[in-house]
């Protein structure tokens, strides 16, 4: 196995990233554990392995990446959206709604009012809750 380095973690962090958009979570998981594993307090790198898991349905080890993000940058307004559509996902809907309106009162993104239900008509799909830096559809 080769040596890592801090260079061989922004090679994996970028693979990572290439393969969680190219629809590949497990890939990108196993890229990032080594990430983790060397940097545990990349918040960024948690929150790319977090939702890696929630695409694989592996939703309590997401839910467990989301609440670590979180306890670091309570105002992440992504992590709680993310957080909320993994809840939802386990049928845990009262915990995700509260997350969902945190996530709307700290940035007011379309995605965001609606899932916390200040808009009309609720999306509540398993699709990735995607990217924290995509526009806004």
């Amino acid at each position: 196995m080769p040596e890592s380095s801090p260079e061989t973690h922004v090679i994996d962090f970028r693979a990572a990233e290439q393969l969680l958009a190219a629809r590949d979570p497990r890939g990108a998981i196993g890229l990032l554990d080594s990430v983790i594993t060397a940097h545990p307090e990349n918040t960024a790198a948690r929150l790319l392995r977090a939702r890696a898991f929630f695409l694989a349905a592996q939703l309590r080890p997401a839910e467990l990446e989301f609440q670590i993000v979180l306890e670091r940058e309570p105002d992440n307004a992504f992590a709680h959206f993310a957080l909320g559509r993994t809840l939802e996902r386990s049928g845990r809907s009262e915990e995700a709604l509260r997350h969902f309106r945190l996530a709307a009162a700290l940035e007011p993104r379309p995605e965001f009012i609606e899932a916390a239900r200040f808009a009309p008509g609720t999306d509540n799909g398993d699709r990735d809750p995607g990217s924290p830096d995509r526009d806004p559809e």
